[in-house]
């Protein structure tokens, strides 16, 4: 809800068109797309009548833009699409109203069951008449009473067995007489209880009870309130729209009788520009499809070539490391050649000295046997 808030706001200081790139082709308005509400183009949306109440429906799904309102207001009143949005915008009102008439009804009767279980008040003179009989009754069960006590000593069993029989009878029409005089002094206290009380009554627009005699203020805050006024408009639009669409329908079925040929060839004409619409919007669909599609192709080669790129990335550097220890290893095994040489060329230089050492010694040595010998 928020956020289509917050859209309707920048469409109204940006214009519907904000996000249109400066080459892509502006859409134009059609009334007929299926983005926009069907009922707040014929009259309005039930959906913000009861914002916040108990008969609250959501939010609408649909699209409501007032220029395009306008332009299914200027279409021509015998549109067959025109007619269809009206229809349907009837048929949704008019189930609610039929809802809130079942409303109605179910309160009435709840008003009447409960006036019904109340028992009928006994007038004291009723009651006193009762008290009267009741007195009489207790004389006749005792004399009763007392003859079948006398028949049952005499032995007279079945005279003393109707006499009591007789006594159980008066004995329950007088039971019967004294139920009547208590229920009569709880129903006059139910009475009174009763005509203190508020009383009730169903409101015949949106089926609130309402009190009868209330204060006007509280009168008037029903009348105002969003439910009461919500349900008397559908009542209100039900009533206009049932007869435009009855005019534009008596309008067509006298262009089809009186306009013969001229009229059957402006309905083809009016189909065809229909059918020409729908094929416009299918190629339109169409070409955003294959549009996406390629945007979708052109991101798969990206992904593939820079797949491919990091691919020969990862070689070149796989190759170059490779390479640069092959260089190490032939680095270490020329520094190790080169050690094994200069450690040969100074052992030949330690035997050619000491060799000449020697040598010289030997020379010394033979010189000095000489000189001796001489």
């Amino acid at each position: 809800m928020a956020v289509l808030a917050a859209a309707q706001l920048l469409d109204e200081l940006m214009g519907r068109n904000r996000n249109v790139a400066p080459n892509e082709k502006v859409k134009e308005l059609n009334w007929e797309d299926p983005e926009y509400c069907k009922y707040f183009l014929a009259k309005f949306c039930p959906h913000d009548l009861f914002v916040n109440t108990r008969a609250d429906l959501g939010a609408c799904s649909k699209v409501h833009d007032e220029e395009v309102r306008k332009l299914f207001q200027n279409a021509k009143p015998t549109h067959h699409r025109k007619l269809q949005y009206q229809e349907d915008f009837l048929r949704f009102c008019v189930s609610m109203m039929n809802e809130v008439e079942r409303k109605i009804v179910k309160g009435k009767q709840r008003l009447a069951l409960s006036g019904k279980n109340e028992l009928p008040a006994i007038s004291p003179a009723q009651s006193q008449k009762n008290q009267e009989q009741i007195n009489i009754l207790n004389e006749r069960i005792n004399d009763l009473e007392a003859e079948a006590e006398q028949a049952g000593t005499d032995g007279n069993v079945e005279q003393a067995q109707g006499l009591m029989k007789l006594c159980d009878q008066l004995k329950e029409e007088r039971d019967n007489l004294r139920k009547q005089i208590e229920n009569g002094h709880w129903n006059a206290t139910a009475e009174l209880a009763a005509a203190q009380e508020k009383q009730m009554e169903v409101c015949e627009v949106c089926g609130a009870f309402l009190i009868v005699g209330d204060a006007q203020q509280r009168i008037d805050d029903h009348l105002m309130g969003k439910q009461h006024m919500g349900f008397a408009r559908l009542k209100a639009a039900v009533d206009e729209i049932t007869t435009l669409v009855k005019t534009a329908k008596e309008e067509r079925q006298m262009g089809r009788v009186g306009g013969g040929l001229g009229s059957n060839l402006e309905d083809n004409r009016q189909r065809d520009k229909e059918r020409e619409r729908e094929r416009e919007k299918r190629r339109e669909r169409e070409r955003e499809l294959e549009k996406n599609r390629s945007e979708q192709r052109e991101k798969e080669k990206e992904k593939d070539k820079e797949r491919d790129r990091e691919r020969r990335d990862r070689d070149k550097r796989s190759r170059t490391e490779e390479r640069g220890d092959r260089r190490d290893r032939e680095t270490r095994r020329e520094q190790v050649r080169e050690r094994e040489t200069h450690r040969e060329r100074d052992r030949d230089r330690e035997r050619d000295r000491k060799h000449r050492s020697d040598r010289d010694s030997a020379i010394v040595q033979n010189g000095f046997g000489i000189g001796v010998l001489l």
